[in-house]
Parts: structure tokens; sequence; C-alpha cells
């Protein structure tokens, strides 16, 4: 249980940690101290529900089409691949991100804008649902909760972490050498979890 909470832990928290429009209006709240709370939950909550629903979602999919497993796993596997050499180019060539995002005036605002960056990007599904489902449905039934808990743990602890952190994070985001550590690390997990997709 231990070892499908951590798979889902490193796979979860390797997809979430680049830093997209979501994770660029996070870190901003968090440095203007807007509604921080409040939009760290409703990612995390978003990311969980997400994850939970490809973790189970897929499964009714593997029972009604006895090939969609296979086809999503390896899928699934050349994804993470690409994820991984993709990460791996940006280790090599480290690029400083700019956090440039529209501040919200109100907690509506703020958490519509932010429902905008989460189910309006399309690679939200193919991460979160379509990828971290394929990869859960290589677990034993009784071992799925766990990995989906894991990666949802790796959510709550990535978004409130982000949020909450963002002024003492932003000096240390500017440097290229941390974004190649992050990178590096993103790297070998993607590259490692697709090998051991294809292997099983």
């Amino acid at each position: 249980m231990l070892s499908a909470m951590l798979d889902g832990f490193l796979l979860g928290g390797s997809l979430i940690v680049a830093i997209g429009a979501q994770n660029a209006f996070v870190i901003r709240q968090g440095i203007l101290g807007h509604f921080i709370l409040w939009v760290c939950l409703f990612c995390a909550v978003s990311d969980t529900i997400l994850i939970w629903g490809g973790v189970f979602g897929l499964s009714l999919l593997a029972n009604i089409i006895p090939l969609f497993v296979p086809i999503m796993r390896y899928g699934g596997a050349g994804f993470l691949a690409w994820f991984g050499l993709s990460a791996t180019r940006r280790a090599l060539k480290p690029v400083i991100h700019e956090v440039r995002v529209v501040e919200a005036p109100s907690l509506q605002s703020a958490l519509l804008v932010c429902a905008g960056f989460t189910f309006l990007n399309p690679h939200v599904y193919l991460d979160t649902v379509i990828l971290v489902g394929s990869v859960a449905q290589e677990r034993p039934l009784d071992e799925r909760s766990y990995f989906a808990l894991g990666a949802s743990t790796a959510s709550f602890l990535w978004f409130f972490g982000l949020g909450l952190g963002a002024k003492a994070l932003n000096p240390w985001l500017d440097r290229p050498r941390v974004w190649r550590m992050i990178d590096g690390t993103i790297a070998a997990i993607m590259l490692w979890l697709s090998v051991k997709l294809c292997l099983s």
C-alpha cells in the first residue's frame, strides 16, 4: 500500500510542478496575499476530483473495452517519455519563469479565473485523468485507492506550499540553476515511470 501511495505521489507531484497558467496564478495570488487559502483549496480539490475520476472512471471503460488499458498503457508510457525528455531539455537549458497574471479583485472572480485555468486546459485532462488513470490501472484493484490518495496528497501539498510560500519562493524561482534541478528531478521520475509502465 505504501508503494502504491508513493508511486501516486511521485507521479502526481511530477505532473503538477511545471509552471503553467494555473500555478502562475496561485503564485501571483500568494505574492499579493489575495484569497490564497481559497484558491489553493479550490485547485487541490479540483485536482483530487479529476484524479479519482481518472483512476476509477477508466476502470469502467476497461470493462467495456478490453483493449483500452493496453492502448492507454503504451500511450501513457509514450507521453511520460516525452514529458521526461522535455524536462531533460529544460534542465540542460533552463528558462526563468515569469509570473504575469491578471489580478482578481474579488473572491468570486479569483475562483472563476482559477476554474478557467483548471478546467479549460486540455493538458489537465491528459495529465490528471488519462495519464494518472492509466498508470493506476496497472495496480491491483485494492491498491488503486492508495495510488489516488498519494497523487491527491501531492496536489494538496504542492498548491498550499506554492501559494503560502509564494513570497519566499519568488526570488528563488528566478534562478536558472533551481529550475535545472527541478526539471532534472522531474525528468528522472518520468522516464523511470515510463519504463516501469512498459515493463508491467
